[in-house]
């Protein structure tokens, strides 16, 4: 799992909240001694030289041996990354103690500084036993989660079994003396401390061993947010003192009266722990401007605070957004609801009065759907979901209850029952009076099967529109709910259209019935988009539900006698009560059927495509989904061509394909980084760029040459 984000300079806010969200979405991984991914291998081991006894101390550790180039980070990452973390379950007699850290190194990034560790690393935990202890073996359960680093940088995460012998001596691995060595030193002659002048933090050390004296020195502070990392301090000696100053970080977030330190120089594996006395006060913490965030791959990204559009930029995004709502009523999701428009417009076409209002109607319930669903993202994200555009049609249970919804309209179009012989007479009465409800309630429908398809325009907007304020959010997505329903309503408001229509008469129950294909065509799509997320029997399920509301509205439609009736009715609602009992499990299964992979594709990680443009190959990433009529669409029309294949073969092109029918935190998160909330999106990764290029969201041949001609 490898999500994409941009890295700041406040990591322990923004990475930490991010990859605990990426994590608390990944897949449990069965527990064993050793991990392995591209990256690194860690396994968990021990080392108890008397045994496991009460009173004993045993050690275990978490050994990770990094593939060249990539690394871990230290407790203080620096300006970036994630210190690794280790939860351990244990016998209730024993109890682990914090991680004793190795000297890390510098690991310069950019204009930023970490620290952390490459090449083969054990971190290494003390464990007490307490006198309660009596059992044979230890039983030791960890999960450890790492954010390993190179060019992107990838959260990992492993479940660690590990059974350890109390009879018998563990010596362990070699990596323990090796851990040991490097572990920071307290010297008793050492003596540190501090004080503030002007932007620096001048710091002065004796005591510092003799194999020290007059070499340069490494300043690392274990607590993050205080010093400007990647700062050159200005060093030198006195005699036997070492003094440093080093910038103070224009953003720091604390100011200790004791600043815990590692000193550590060249040659020496073990370096020096400090407690360094800051003997004057601390200058006031100041807001200060962010340097510009470097772009890798992490966790899912944490919710950044909202940005304000300027006055012109805000009004580029509700036009496009206007333009985008225009578009999508050309989106093929649309057209059966907008069947139901258009014959309620001919109904009343030459009652202009009627016409308008109905047209206002479907205009404010349009509306406020758009504005309602949004709020709902908006908050969701908020409270750290990761969710994106067209959320809804991921979860099984919606698209089921879509389609019986459709099937139903389907029914009531071809004559089969009428939903006002359904309904209470005073309920049918109402419904005659206030048909404005009717036209409101259509707004909402459309709304429902319409904001999963992205049109040109309305990709880049919906991005941008999620990262604003609530108030200017609200109003990007209200200026797409006007762009849809605004069609409708300019055709009300246009005299010489309704003059064209004919008069209402008996050609439109014709018209009636025909329009009921369409919502069957619309049935028979949600009901593959389920069996995308949730697999053939689920799809099954849902068809012989479908079949049993069919017969109940047969019945409900058909004169029967009383007998009868009460016969067809009550085997009707038993074979739809017992489909649905059925159906039901099914759509809550927590992991979708599995799929065939098409040739040529592979499913997407950011792990798999960093492997792919460090070994020099360009990546093509389609991200889709099964409910986006868009991305069959383009799937079909340019990306399943045999020259557009032939092309990405000739270039090497790898391909991924990021399928988002289904909830998936990690797809969010990218799609996030791309300024992106929904899909489709394609994005071309190539090796040692820093961003990836994004095509137009209609996809077409000449976007795919386009986009391969700028390969070397």
């Amino acid at each position: 799992m490898a999500p994409v984000m941009s890295l700041s300079r406040r990591p322990l806010s923004f990475i930490l909240a991010a990859a605990a969200l990426a994590w608390a979405g990944s897949p449990a991984q069965a527990a064993s001694a050793v991990v392995t991914t591209p990256e690194v291998r860690a396994e968990l081991t021990a080392q108890a030289l008397q045994g496991v006894a009460p009173g004993q101390t045993v050690w275990l550790g978490l050994e990770i041996q990094h593939q060249p180039g990539w690394h871990t980070y230290w407790k203080n990452p620096g300006d970036s990354g994630l210190p690794s973390s280790l939860q351990w379950q244990l016998p209730a007699q024993v109890s682990a103690g914090e991680i004793a850290w190795p000297t890390p190194k510098k690991l310069p990034v950019g204009p930023l500084l970490n620290y952390g560790y490459e090449g083969r690393l054990l971190l290494p935990v003390p464990l007490k036993i307490g006198p309660g202890f009596a059992a044979a073996t230890l039983p030791v359960r960890l999960h450890a989660e790492w954010l390993v680093c190179k060019e992107v940088c990838i959260p990992e995460q492993g479940d660690f079994a590990l059974d350890v012998p109390a009879q018998a001596a563990t010596v362990g691995s070699d990596a323990f003396a090796t851990a040991f060595a490097a572990l920071p030193q307290t010297v008793a002659a050492a003596q540190a401390s501090a004080r503030i002048v002007g932007t620096n933090l001048v710091v002065s050390v004796a005591g510092l061993p003799a194999a020290w004296q007059g070499r340069p020195i490494d300043f690392l502070p274990e607590a993050a947010g205080v010093i400007a990392n990647a700062a050159a301090p200005e060093a030198s000696w006195q005699g036997s003192t070492w003094n440093a100053k080093i910038a103070i970080d224009p953003q720091r977030s604390a100011g200790p009266a004791i600043l815990p330190a590692v000193l550590s120089t060249p040659g020496q594996a073990a370096g020096v722990a400090l407690q360094v006395k800051v003997e004057s006060p601390w200058p006031p913490i100041a807001a200060a401007a962010p340097l510009p965030p470097i772009t890798v791959a992490a966790a899912n990204p944490a919710p950044p605070a909202p940005a304000t559009a300027a006055a012109g930029g805000l009004a580029l995004t509700l036009a496009l957004a206007l333009a985008g709502g225009l578009l999508l009523n050309l989106m093929p999701c649309v057209f059966p609801v907008l069947s139901l428009k258009v014959l309620s417009f001919a109904a009343h076409a030459h009652d202009r009065s009627k016409l308008v209002a109905g047209a206002v109607a479907y205009l404010v319930g349009v509306v406020l759907s758009f504005m309602a669903l949004a709020g709902l993202l908006l908050a969701l994200r908020a409270g750290g979901e990761q969710l994106g555009w067209g959320f809804q049609l991921q979860q099984p249970a919606v698209v089921a209850a879509l389609a019986l919804l459709f099937t139903l309209i389907g029914l009531n179009l071809a004559g089969v029952f009428d939903f006002g012989s359904l309904l209470p007479s005073s309920w049918a009465s109402a419904r005659a009076r206030h048909p404005l409800v009717d036209s409101l309630l259509t707004g909402v429908l459309a709304v429902a099967v319409a904001s999963p398809c992205t049109a040109p325009f309305m990709g880049a907007s919906l991005g941008v529109a999620v990262t604003l304020p609530a108030a200017q959010a609200l109003a990007v997505f209200a200026a797409l709910g006007v762009g849809m329903a605004l069609p409708m309503l300019l055709a009300s408001l246009w005299p010489a259209l309704a003059d064209a229509l004919p008069r209402p008469g008996p050609w439109m129950v014709h018209v009636r019935g025909l329009l009921a294909f369409p919502m069957f065509a619309t049935v028979v799509w949600l009901v593959w988009v389920l069996g995308q997320q949730a697999g053939i029997d689920a799809a099954a399920a849902l068809l012989a539900t479908l079949v049993a509301l069919a017969f109940v509205a047969w019945v409900l439609g058909s004169v029967f006698g009383r007998v009868a009736r009460l016969g067809f009715s009550a085997l009707a609602l038993a074979l739809f009560i017992g489909a649905v009992i059925w159906t039901l499990p099914l759509l809550h299964e927590g992991a979708a059927a599995a799929t065939n992979a098409e040739a040529g594709w592979e499913p997407w990680s950011a792990a798999r495509r960093a492997e792919l443009t460090a070994q020099g190959r360009p990546v093509f990433v389609d991200f889709t989904a099964a409910w986006c009529v868009t991305c069959q669409v383009n799937k079909r029309t340019t990306l399943d061509r045999a020259e557009v294949r032939a092309d990405f073969e000739r270039h090497h092109v790898a391909l991924l394909r990021a399928d988002w029918t289904r909830r998936d935190p990690t797809i969010a998160a990218e799609l996030a980084r791309l300024g992106r909330s929904g899909v489709p999106v394609y994005a071309l990764y190539r090796p040692g760029a820093a961003e990836p290029q994004v095509a137009s969201e209609i996809l077409s041949v000449g976007d795919i040459e386009d986009m391969l001609s700028r390969l070397p």
